[in-house]
């Protein structure tokens, strides 16, 4: 998976995760949905989420990377 890939899927766990905390736990979770959101909205124009920063410091590839290395084979 690349770097855009987790993105999306740890963006859409994170809306899940804090929609469903702000219905059983408390209504202020809903500031983190909303807190998700802009993150997202902004990172349209501009390229860079904090997460993004958190994924390439673990060393989850970029597009460019995964599209030129072969994928690993089998033993």
């Amino acid at each position: 998976m690349t770097i855009h890939q987790y993105l999306r899927a740890i963006a859409g766990a994170f809306v899940l995760a804090s929609l469903s905390l702000g219905f059983f736990v408390s209504p202020y979770w809903y500031l983190f949905t909303a807190f998700v959101g802009l993150n997202l909205f902004q990172s349209a124009f501009t390229d860079w989420c904090p997460m993004m920063t958190f994924l390439r410091k673990l060393g989850v590839k970029e597009a460019e990377q995964a599209a030129v290395e072969p994928p690993a084979r089998a033993a």
